[in-house]
């Protein structure tokens, strides 16, 4: 079974402050721009909805209201997809070609190929191990992970203090891929405050 990672460039801070802001302005705006995301997404769950889970507007109300939130954990996917739509409206999508569709362990061979370029400050793999900001509950699927605009800027330095001593990935792809990890953390760099959010689906 493969993965996909989707990835926005943002300030996270703002997007955070969105949660539980009690904007109804703003749920309308959200809803009428992911009418059609909203309806697919209960179609493809409608076997948990019909056992209890919110459907994805009422996981977007939710959100932007600060809960109340389902205590099943078998509920709490929706939460993350309606968290990803706060980044998506608030933010751009990244090329994310070398990384959707995946399999296996591909997320952390990259992580191996930035090593080997000095970079240890950011990691591909955290973006499928984490959960979105409390106190949204937190599912496998969407995982969800961060690079804060501290993090890419570590990562950056550590690029250029590597200089001649980098180690280029012998895999294309790899390459490739990490080329792709250095233009997200470059265009954010660009953008004072700005980071990365990525998900894993």
């Amino acid at each position: 079974m493969s993965s996909s990672l989707s990835l926005y460039l943002l300030d996270a801070t703002a997007t955070r402050a969105l949660i539980g802001c009690r904007d109804d302005r703003l749920l309308d705006v959200l809803r009428e721009r992911f009418a059609h995301d909203l309806t697919r997404d209960d179609e493809y769950h409608r076997d948990a909805i019909e056992q209890g889970a919110p459907t994805a507007e009422a996981a977007l109300h939710a959100v932007v209201h600060g809960g109340p939130f389902s205590k099943d954990r078998s509920h709490a996917f929706p939460y993350g997809y309606a968290y990803e739509r706060l980044c998506s409206f608030g933010g751009a999508f990244l090329p994310n070609d070398w990384f959707t569709p995946h399999r296996g362990d591909w997320l952390s061979v990259v992580d191996q190929g930035l090593g080997a370029l000095g970079i240890t400050a950011v990691s591909v793999e955290s973006f499928g191990h984490g959960g979105p900001p409390a106190p949204l509950p937190s599912s496998f699927t969407p995982a969800c992970g961060e690079w804060t605009p501290d993090d890419i800027a570590r990562a950056l330095e550590q690029y250029e203090a590597a200089g001649s001593h980098r180690t280029p990935p012998q895999d294309p792809e790899v390459a490739q891929a990490v080329a792709q990890c250095l233009g997200w953390m470059r265009r954010a760099k660009a953008l004072p405050g700005f980071g990365v959010v990525g998900f894993r689906s």
